[in-house]
């Protein structure tokens, strides 16, 4: 079964990479669509996960999955993490590793460490070796901060207002250039977690022939896995100086006509929502980011939707769906 019409937007032709790319927490959602795009547009790429299992980027890449170098290491072990980064003197690190929402909730000690000391030992490791080109992954929950504003305050968002700060003294002190990118809410195929993923799961009901009920409505930010993942190989593609933070928001629509797409290219599907909004922002700026790293493939929402039910009916299909989470 071949899946690549999802990665074929993202391609790239021409690039800037000598060296290997590292890709860390590389076994979630924009870590394989990332080692995705770029095994298949022939760029080097190391993957490094606290987990061995690929099975997310083996949704998106089959048997090809087994050729990506995968090394499995505790982002907070600085020793092996440094260990495994100097062998092969990459061109770049996209830093990706992280404990969500609910785990920082549940170990709030943990999440911390994950985190917060995962990035300080990126970019240490960054100032050790003089890599020009790190990008790490903040979050819109950052906007949270500082507390009693508009959007909900959580831990998570805590320990990514930290790390942006970090990365800002690491370049006033030190010169470590860096970019950290806020994600809004991602959708797509291999995206199997969390609150935020229940459209994802509406699409994969769809395909499956079941009744699926999102638990909110109103504005939402439909953020294509590939479209997140297009912006962060590209904001490495060149050497940085200065220490930036840009939102990511993709397409602001309405869950309702979300679904109202769904049910276009599946009209016996029986998917609905009830509930209030996410108390996150959907409809953040993307242009400062574009300005300044360049223009990265944009996807439709309409389209995102085809592609991933397309995906999903295929994966069916050939009885190789995952199961449908609650």
């Amino acid at each position: 079964m071949n899946l690549d019409f999802l990665t074929n937007d993202f391609l790239i032709n021409d690039n800037q990479f000598n060296d290997p790319i590292i890709v860390t927490g590389a076994g979630g959602c924009i870590g394989s669509w990332i080692l995705a795009i770029l095994h298949r547009s022939n760029i080097p790429c190391v993957a490094i996960d606290l987990s061995e299992e690929r099975n997310r980027l083996e949704l998106l890449l089959g048997k090809e999955a087994s050729k990506i170098k995968w090394y499995k290491c505790d982002i907070t072990d600085l020793s092996s993490l440094k260990k495994i980064i100097l062998s092969y003197q990459p061109s770049a690190i996209i830093h990706l590793a992280g404990l969500q929402v609910p785990f920082c909730a549940a170990n709030p000690a943990l999440g911390a460490r994950v985190n917060v000391e995962g990035t300080i030992n990126i970019l240490e490791i960054a100032k050790d070796t003089n890599i020009k080109r790190t990008v790490y992954a903040s979050s819109v929950a950052a906007l949270g901060m500082p507390p009693k504003g508009p959007w909900k305050e959580t831990l998570y968002g805590a320990y990514k207002l930290a790390n942006e700060h970090t990365a800002f003294v690491y370049w006033a002190d030190w010169n470590v250039p860096s970019i950290g990118i806020r994600p809004n809410i991602v959708y797509g195929l291999a995206r199997d977690q969390g609150m935020s993923s229940k459209n994802t799961m509406a699409i994969q009901a769809a395909a499956l022939d079941k009744s699926y009920k999102i638990p909110y409505t109103g504005k939402y930010s439909w953020l294509y896995a590939g479209e997140a993942a297009s912006a962060f190989i590209t904001s490495v593609s060149n050497d940085m100086v200065g220490s930036h933070v840009f939102n990511l928001n993709g397409s602001c629509e309405t869950i309702e006509n979300g679904l109202r797409l769904i049910k276009e290219l599946k009209p016996k599907s029986s998917v609905t929502c009830e509930g209030q909004s996410l108390p996150f922002p959907p409809d953040l700026d993307d242009f400062p980011l574009r300005k300044h790293i360049g223009e990265y493939a944009s996807v439709s929402v309409q389209n995102g939707i085809e592609h991933t039910l397309k995906a999903f009916e295929n994966l069916r299909s050939e009885g190789k769906c995952p199961p449908l989470s609650s």
